[in-house]
């Protein structure tokens, strides 16, 4: 097997339109992503098929002419715009005579150039050790196995074994190091949810122009530009609401069409504030042609981190790119804001925005008396003890614990999903 290149920064580009749904990909945003990566475009390789190839991806004979191409143009690396088994991947380099990148090796390698704090980087690595674990050939048959002298001699360990349990102790070393800073940022939701500081968690398609919506609301001069995945790290800054107080504002990373599992996963900590926001902040490019589907690929992230059912405000974005837009509440049919029009970047709409989450959040309390009976009564009242929404409590002539609760309907929501029937028993008509 020849040396692996350590960066490739001229490359050709694959990318092939399916007629499977599942399987397609955007070229203009692959584009863009092999931008973001710092990579220049020597000539793009587009082709059309049913389905995947096992052995290529692509047909033999397109496999054929990217090696053609890459011979041509001196290319140092080949990139697809699709998730390529390992095997392909392998087969594709033999072919090219250089190194062949996935869709998922070139997100990861985005979020390793982006990562600035030091859980950033741990969950980027994380991410790409696990991709890279799936992905060990043997590369080493002069070291078919490691011998030593007399006395020392055996089966030993081929070199693949030692590079995997080398992999094996890192992964372990980092999900470690990872639970602390978990920890660190369970206490701080902790401490908000004491201090009854609702939280709003920014989400949606990346370029949305979050951190630009972020930097406008709250000064906090995050970077932001116009390219994808330009903000990794979360920020959380307090701002102020009218009837509901101080709030909590967070700019999360933004997600994308078939974002890498291993991406999820590693990123499990930081989502977690998009898990356990009180309302989420979907904000959406208006002027993007496929908006609609972008919205589709945040539900579906969303879905798969179970934050899903987290209560949601549409913000649409860039409405200065749009003739005839202006800045406005778009509300359901009982006058709940849904959605609001707003330019981050010119700063038009903005009072809007504050307007429509002062209305949700003021709405989003929920009170409540409970009966509770004397066997359940040490586990609910440290639940509610914990979440700091006990208003009055008092025991009647038979022992029941009468409680009067005021909480956020969505903490409410998780407490009866976690309980199931028994807390709705308990409530006092």
């Amino acid at each position: 097997m020849f040396d692996r290149y350590e960066s490739g920064e001229q490359a050709v580009l694959v990318h092939i339109n399916f007629t499977q749904e599942g399987e397609w990909e955007d070229l203009s945003e692959f584009e863009m992503l092999v931008s973001s990566a710092g990579v220049n475009a020597l000539q793009v390789v587009t082709g059309s098929r049913q389905s995947p190839h096992p052995k290529y991806y692509v047909g033999e004979g397109k496999a054929q002419e990217i090696a053609q191409v890459v011979q041509l143009t001196g290319a140092d690396i080949v990139i697809f715009n699709h998730a390529l088994s390992p095997a392909q991947e392998r087969n594709l380099e033999g072919l090219c005579k250089c190194r062949v990148l996935d869709r998922t090796g070139l997100i990861l390698d985005i979020f390793a150039q982006r990562a600035r704090t030091h859980e950033g980087k741990l969950q980027v690595e994380l991410a790409q050790l696990r991709h890279i674990s799936t992905r060990l050939i043997r590369g080493w048959t002069h070291l078919e196995r490691q011998k030593g002298g007399i006395g020392l001699r055996g089966p030993g360990e081929t070199q693949l074994e030692t590079d995997r349990r080398l992999l094996r102790d890192r992964i372990k070393a980092i999900l470690r190091r990872l639970e602390k800073v978990a920890k660190q940022r369970e206490q701080g939701r902790r401490a908000r949810n004491r201090a009854e500081i609702p939280t709003i968690s920014l989400v949606g398609y990346t370029n949305a122009g979050k951190s630009t919506l972020f930097n406008r609301i709250t000064e906090a001069g995050v970077y932001a530009a116009d390219q994808l995945f330009a903000t990794l790290d979360p920020t959380l800054r307090k701002i102020q609401l009218a009837d509901v107080g101080p709030a909590i504002l967070a700019d999360t990373v933004g997600f994308i069409r078939h974002l890498p599992h291993d991406l999820v996963a590693a990123f499990k900590a930081t989502l977690q504030e998009t898990q356990e926001a009180d309302i989420l902040l979907h904000v959406v490019d208006a002027s993007d042609d496929r908006f609609r589907e972008n919205i589709q690929a945040v539900h579906d992230v969303l879905e798969e981190i179970d934050a899903d059912e987290v209560p949601s405000l549409t913000v649409m974005n860039k409405i200065d790119n749009l003739e005839g837009q202006r800045p406005r509440i778009e509300r359901d049919d009982e006058g709940v804001p849904r959605a609001v029009w707003v330019s981050a970047m010119e700063g038009q709409g903005i009072e809007l925005l504050f307007e429509a989450l002062t209305e949700r959040l003021a709405s989003q309390m929920v009170q409540y008396q409970l009966r509770i009976p004397p066997q359940f009564q040490g586990r609910f009242r440290s639940t509610f003890f914990q979440m700091n929404c006990i208003q009055r409590e008092e025991y009647d002539s038979e022992g029941n614990l009468l409680i009067d609760i005021r909480m956020q309907q969505v903490d409410w929501s998780r407490l009866e999903k976690r309980e199931g029937a028994v807390l709705s028993d308990f409530i006092v008509t």
